[in-house]
């Protein structure tokens, strides 16, 4: 596949895993009614968001490092929370999963001047 499909799903699944947090601790299932602090936890992906949508390799290199912190965090809430949490938590693993396997696609990928 080219690189700019891999960069077209890892900005996807990025845009979608700070969608999914910001809903996830304000609306849909927050730890305390009419949402929780814990929604601040989009912040630190919200740093990387214009270098992946830009394409910028380094960007993509460090990205991998950061998105294993919210792949734990959803491991040990969709083995501890109960029902949509859980669920929620399942989304969660799946988009760093993805944010993960793509990064690495392109940064593997065919080399653009960038």
């Amino acid at each position: 596949m080219s690189n700019n499909i891999w960069r077209a799903i890892t900005s996807a699944a990025l845009i979608a895993l700070i969608v999914l947090c910001l809903a996830w601790e304000l609306w849909l299932a927050p730890l305390r009614p009419g949402g929780s602090w814990l929604a601040l936890k989009v912040l630190p992906l919200l740093i990387p968001l214009i270098g992946i949508v830009r394409g910028k390799r380094y960007t993509y290199r460090w990205i991998t490092l950061l998105v294993v912190i919210y792949f734990v965090e959803g491991v040990v809430r969709a083995w501890s929370d109960k029902g949509l949490s859980a669920q929620l938590a399942s989304i969660e693993i799946a988009l760093t999963i993805i944010i993960f396997a793509s990064a690495i696609a392109y940064v593997r990928g065919p080399k653009n001047i960038q």
